[in-house]
C-alpha cells in the first residue's frame, strides 16, 4: 500500500507535533511537519499531499481565544487552497488546538446564512484547565476517521473545550446529519467510571464533531497520546491493550487512501 502524505501543521506554541508525527509512521503514513510561514508563503502546498492535521499545543499562546490567531491565518489566507484540498476528498484532521482552529477558522462547520457560527469551543465549567483521561462513545458511522472503532480511552488536556450549539435546533441538526461525532461517556462497560465523565460541560457531552462528509474531523480528546500500551495510566496493573486506543486513528486515515 501506498503510504499517503501528511501535513503536520505546526505553528508558534505548537507541542504535540511530534507525538502526532509519531502516531502517523506507526499508522504507515508518511507525515511531514511544516510550519504555517511556509504555507502562507505557498498556499498551494498542501495540494502536494493527501492528509492535513493540525496538532494540539497552544499556538500563539492561545492570545485572544484558544486557536484563534492560527484560525485566522487559515480563513483569510488559506480557505481557499484548503477548501480545494477537502473537496478534493482529502482528509483533514485537528486535535485539541486542532480543533480549535478548524472551528473557528470555519473549515469544520459552515456558518449560518447570517455569517455568524453555528457553535463554537469555550472555557470549560470548572473554570480551570482539565487534564485526564476520559472515556468516550463513538456516536456516528459518518466519519473516516472513525471506522471499526466504538469506544475510546483517551487523555484531554484543555481549558476551552466545552462545545456549544447556537441553539438546541442546531445540535438536533449536527445530530441528524451524523456530525456529532465523539461523546464523554461515564465508564468502559467494566464498572470502571471516570466522574465527572463530561469533562468541559459540552453540550450532549460532545467531544468531537466531523463535517458532513465524514473527511473533516476535529476532537478534543488526544488520540496520539495512546498509541503504545504503555502509555495507558494502569499498564503496570495489566489494564492497557496490545496497542493504544489512538493508534485506530491515524490508521483509519492512511488506510483510507488504500484504493487511490
Amino acid at each position: 500500500m501506498r503510504r499517503p502524505r501528511v501535513l503536520i501543521v505546526r505553528a508558534p506554541g505548537t507541542n504535540c507535533d511530534k507525538e502526532t508525527e509519531f502516531a502517523f509512521e506507526q499508522a504507515g503514513g508518511a507525515p511531514v511537519p511544516v510550519h504555517i510561514n511556509r504555507l502562507l508563503e505557498n498556499p498551494n502546498l498542501p495540494l502536494e499531499f493527501e492528509i492535513l492535521c493540525i496538532p494540539g499545543g497552544f499556538s500563539y499562546g492561545d492570545d485572544i481565544a484558544a486557536g484563534r490567531i492560527l484560525a485566522n491565518q487559515i480563513r483569510h489566507h488559506l480557505a481557499e487552497a484548503l477548501g480545494e484540498f477537502r473537496d478534493a476528498g482529502k482528509l483533514i484532521l485537528g486535535i485539541c488546538n486542532g480543533f480549535q482552529v478548524l472551528m473557528k477558522s470555519g473549515m469544520l462547520l459552515p456558518a449560518s446564512p447570517d455569517g455568524q457560527s453555528i457553535a463554537t469551543l469555550t472555557d470549560n465549567d470548572s473554570g480551570k484547565f482539565e487534564d485526564r483521561w476520559v472515556h468516550l462513545a463513538v456516536s456516528t458511522a459518518n466519519c473516516v476517521f472513525l471506522s471499526d472503532i466504538e469506544s475510546m480511552y483517551l487523555p484531554i488536556a484543555h481549558a476551552e473545550g466545552k462545545f456549544v450549539g447556537r441553539d438546541a435546533q442546531t445540535i438536533e441538526q449536527l445530530e441528524r446529519d451524523g456530525q456529532l461525532a465523539l461523546r464523554y461517556t461515564t465508564g468502559n462497560g467494566n464498572g470502571e467510571v471516570d466522574y465527572p465523565a463530561n469533562p468541559n460541560g459540552s453540550m450532549q457531552n460532545v467531544a468531537a464533531v466531523c463535517d458532513q462528509s465524514g473527511r473533516v474531523f476535529g476532537l478534543m480528546p488526544h488520540p496520539e497520546r495512546h498509541i503504545d500500551p504503555t502509555q495507558h495510566p494502569r499498564w503496570t496493573r495489566g489494564e492497557g491493550q496490545h496497542i493504544g486506543d489512538g493508534l485506530k486513528v491515524f490508521e483509519n486515515a492512511v488506510e483510507y487512501f488504500s484504493a487511490w
